[in-house]
């Protein structure tokens, strides 16, 4: 009797183990989804790990995504002519038979002071918009070098738009409108932010100070807004007896982004 009470502890140790087992398996499989903009034309922060591989300074540092069919694409001019491909992917698979490489188109760029010169830029496709991936590159010199780049931060061209936006911190008690709508002019976004009170006086955007812009109603205003980035922000709400100033955080997702 005693083995096989013993054999029965076991047996259900076993049982748990592997009940706990497939929920963390399953946590360490589950893959997010690829972040795919809907279709048009954005203008996108080229992040890389060197200051030695960007985007050219005429360009702002920055890329242009163009998104067809689900199909995302960056173009990016390079501050030179002196790197000759690049690969996504690792160097050491760039170098694998069979490797497709990345040709440089010729783009003119101009600074601001009207010189212009000829640089190379290329075609880079992008699976994950504001996700890091690997993209290496080979030098005249022939040596294949490793980097780690992502196209961030997406602006729509110019136009007014809608996009989801969260709001988190204060009480819980206060909501923002969603979808709230957006203004583009092609380089920065505004978005007009519309309480579920009409008892905020302003908000607070680092260090500047934004007054309402309704007159009746819910308390409104229109603030600059970066895509996919947590934005904190303070409001004063005049709800309870002394004015509060309270902290909260929004976030702007770009992959729910509408044109009007």
């Amino acid at each position: 009797m005693k083995h096989r009470k013993n054999w029965l502890c076991a047996l259900l140790a076993v049982l748990l183990l592997a009940a706990w087992a497939v929920p963390a398996a399953a946590v360490q499989t589950e893959e997010r989804a690829p972040r795919i903009l809907p279709d048009g034309v954005y203008t996108v922060d080229f992040q890389t790990d060197s200051s030695m591989f960007r985007a050219n300074e005429a360009c702002d540092r920055k890329g242009i995504l163009t998104v067809a069919d689900g199909v995302q694409t960056m173009h990016v001019s390079l501050q030179s002519k002196k790197i000759v491909n690049l690969y996504p992917g690792t160097a050491e698979e760039a170098q694998e038979p069979g490797a497709v490489l990345l040709e440089p188109t010729v783009d003119t760029v101009t600074y601001s002071d009207g010189f212009s010169e000829e640089v190379f830029g290329f075609d880079v496709p992008v699976a994950s918009v504001g996700e890091e991936f690997a993209l290496a590159l080979i030098g005249a010199k022939g040596v294949w070098y490793d980097h780690t780049v992502s196209a961030a931060h997406p602006v729509p061209q110019a136009g007014e738009y809608t996009c989801q936006v969260t709001l988190s911190g204060g009480s819980g008690r206060a909501s923002v409108t969603s979808p709230a709508v957006l203004v583009s002019d092609g380089k920065t976004l505004t978005a007009i932010i519309e309480w579920s009170s009409p008892y905020y006086e302003y908000m607070l955007l680092e260090d500047t100070r934004y007054e309402p812009i309704q007159t009746q109603g819910n308390s409104t205003f229109e603030i600059p807004v970066i895509l996919d980035e947590e934005l904190p922000v303070s409001a004063s709400t005049v709800a309870m007896s002394q004015p509060h100033l309270v902290e909260y955080t929004l976030y702007f997702d770009s992959t729910t982004l509408r044109a009007e």
